[in-house]
């Protein structure tokens, strides 16, 4: 499967953006799919995650409330509704998929190519 994240840019405070990322794969909906971001200098962390029917959603500590994962299968598409948007969110933001959810980086490998979310103070 091939995936291509999409929907970043640059945007204030306070601010939202929403994220598409898409599938190639008709197997789409057979895979937990995952959201993660990478700021400058730091590593890759974890956002969130969704099971392959939408049935369980995880999310990281520090976007619980503001950042909301969603999935259409028909559409191969997995989304990240992203609110509340901080200087700290600026990060460039990577799909991925796995037969199985993990909240580890290492344990993902198909990703997308990322999308830069800028978030300005």
């Amino acid at each position: 499967v091939q995936l291509q994240a999409s929907g970043g840019g640059l945007v204030q405070a306070g601010g939202s953006l929403r994220l598409s990322c898409t599938a190639s794969a008709r197997t789409f909906s057979r895979y937990v799919m995952g959201w993660f971001r990478q700021a400058p200098g730091k590593e890759r962390e974890f956002v969130a995650a969704i099971t392959w029917n939408g049935d369980r959603l995880y999310y990281a500590d520090a976007m619980k409330g503001r950042f909301a994962i969603s999935r259409d299968n028909a559409e191969n598409t997995v989304y990240l509704q992203m609110n509340s948007l901080k200087p700290e969110d600026t990060a460039v933001y990577y799909c991925a998929a796995n037969p199985s959810y993990s909240a580890n980086v290492r344990d993902y490998r198909t990703w997308g190519r990322g999308t830069l979310v800028t978030v300005s103070s």
